[in-house]
């Protein structure tokens, strides 16, 4: 029996494609105190808006500083099918969460506020943003390293009860902002998170401020792949990591992307060495964008400035002169471990780590790789003329994974010198952008259990001296085309064109993509 590829493959993979593009979560977090830039935005780019932040008081009970404008901006959003929740908590906003969960009479008061002001303002759902359980964030914050993950647990499991109950006709959701480790229990992170994706709907994953000023050195405030040994040991890869392997599903995690860059000082001329991104820099945070100023920690009792540069003022104040063009003296760089540029000036020794379009593509393409079930950005109002959202939006789970992905993030420098300008229309020049040997994004039709793959006599496969194979996201003019990636009739890997570009994908295990006559099937191995 003969398992021809063409119709089946090509209906799989338009339909994972189409899918992923109509099912794509697009969470962007609304500051209520930047509601003045925000107005006018097209936010119908965005699945799901959480107003940000409430923050509860010892009872409890909590405030919403953008009371004000609640219903305004709800009904808006629901005009345009876009879903509206309450983000609870945030970095100053999270430092009594521990206690309230603690009591009883606390707990109850926290939860039935939330319905109560889901009911009362017509929301979709509650987001919470505690930073973060079992370990200290803010240095004020409240920490119960035993109790703070379990009690959470017992929270959400109460708050999921409640929502059904008091909205039985209708969804309303839980999702939670989470670091880039699962919640910490007794010090370290939970190695079973699985009990919690059965209460909340999904989690939003915060793979930004890895790095920065409150380091010896200088390195990417969102790096892809983390380098081993140098900056924090976390990246956008180990997260995705770190929170399947612990048991959340993937389809329940959006993937974190922060629309703006961190800047500290060097203290050398970083252009010096440009492969290496991690370099001494001082503690003093140069003061950033146009928006920046110095603020007061009222934890700490310090001031300082935040350093953050947004994306819409690298673009508009002129430090980019185009996405991927740094006016002098600016210098652009880019990192081939994390993926992401780096732009340093000479004459201030100020470094500046941030994301642009080239990297925000490959993260995407390696979150739908992951079956991830969309995005999350911070925040709403930092893109430029939709320069980013744009391409987080270009959402394709048939897009090839990075060949250095899934390996806990620990990259390796590549060998290509980094250039200072890369070209805009070369969105990711750097290797290993291609799936990786095996892997498969959406199979093939597969023998049926206790079926043998067979080749027709007179059909064995070709040793085409000729043969040119395809390149996964290489150009193709034939849509629905089908070719094996290779010509040796042993590797399960073969192509389908699809919007104009090869996608790679595989035959089932134990199977080898082969070319008999004019048909590309799946069958036995050729020998060798």
């Amino acid at each position: 029996m003969r398992y021809h590829l063409l119709l089946s493959a090509l209906g799989l993979a338009l339909g994972a494609v189409v899918k992923a593009q109509q099912d794509q979560i697009v969470v962007g977090y609304y500051p209520s105190w930047k509601k003045a830039k925000i107005d006018g935005m097209d936010l119908s780019q965005y699945t799901h808006i959480n107003l940000a932040f409430a923050v509860p008081d010892a009872t409890g009970k909590f405030t919403f500083e953008g009371q004000a404008f609640v219903a305004e901006v709800v009904t808006d959003l629901h005009a345009k099918g876009t879903k509206a929740l309450l983000s609870v908590g945030g970095w100053t906003g999270s430092n009594l969460i521990s206690d309230i969960l603690k009591d009883k009479t606390t707990r109850k008061t926290f939860l039935d506020s939330m319905v109560s002001y889901i009911k009362d303002n017509k929301l979709d759902g509650i987001d919470i943003d505690w930073e973060y359980p079992g370990r200290v964030g803010n240095t004020c914050n409240v920490v119960d390293e035993k109790n703070d993950t379990p009690n959470f647990l017992a929270f959400l499991k109460d708050l999921r009860a409640a929502l059904d109950t008091t909205f039985a006709d209708e969804k309303k959701l839980i999702t939670m902002a989470v670091r880039v480790e699962p919640f910490d229990v007794d010090g370290a992170p939970s190695t079973s998170v699985a009990a919690f994706a059965k209460v909340v709907d999904f989690a939003n994953i915060m793979q930004y401020d890895i790095n920065g000023a409150w380091g010896e050195l200088t390195g990417p405030n969102a790096p892809f792949n983390f380098e081993k040994g140098k900056g924090m040991q976390a990246s956008f890869v180990s997260a995705i990591d770190a929170w399947t392997k612990a048991g959340w599903p993937a389809k329940q995690l959006t993937a974190g992307i922060g629309f703006y860059g961190r800047s500290t000082t060097a203290v050398g001329d970083m252009t010096k060495d440009p492969t290496n991104q991690y370099q001494e820099q001082l503690k003093v945070v140069p003061l950033g964008d146009q928006e920046d100023a110095p603020w007061a920690d009222t934890c700490s009792g310090t001031t300082s400035n935040s350093g953050v540069w947004q994306w819409k003022n690298l673009r508009s104040q002129g430090v980019l002169t185009s996405p991927a063009k740094a006016a002098k003296p600016w210098v652009r760089q880019w990192d081939a471990v994390s993926k992401t540029p780096w732009l340093f000036n000479p004459t201030t020794k100020q470094y500046i780590s941030y994301d642009d379009p080239q990297s925000i593509k490959v993260k995407m393409d390696y979150a739908a790789s992951k079956g991830l079930a969309g995005a999350m950005v911070w925040s709403i109002e930092m893109d430029y003329n939709g320069e980013l959202i744009k391409v987080v939006k270009n959402w394709k789970s048939s897009n090839p994974s990075l060949d250095n992905g899934g390996n806990g993030g620990n990259g390796k420098p590549g060998d290509k010198k980094p250039t200072e300008e890369t070209p805009e229309d070369e969105e990711n020049p750097e290797d290993g952008e291609s799936l990786e040997d095996g892997e498969s994004l959406v199979d093939g039709e597969n023998p049926e259990d206790g079926e043998n793959p067979e080749v027709e006599e007179g059909n064995e496969p070709l040793n085409d001296s000729g043969f040119v194979a395809p390149v996964a996201d290489k150009a193709c003019d034939t849509n629905g085309k089908l070719e094996c990636a290779d010509s040796t009739g042993t590797t399960n890997a073969y192509m389908v064109c699809l919007n104009d570009k090869w996608v790679k994908l595989k035959c089932g295990e134990g199977t080898a993509c082969l070319r008999t006559g004019g048909s590309i099937t799946c069958g036995w191995p050729k020998k060798s």
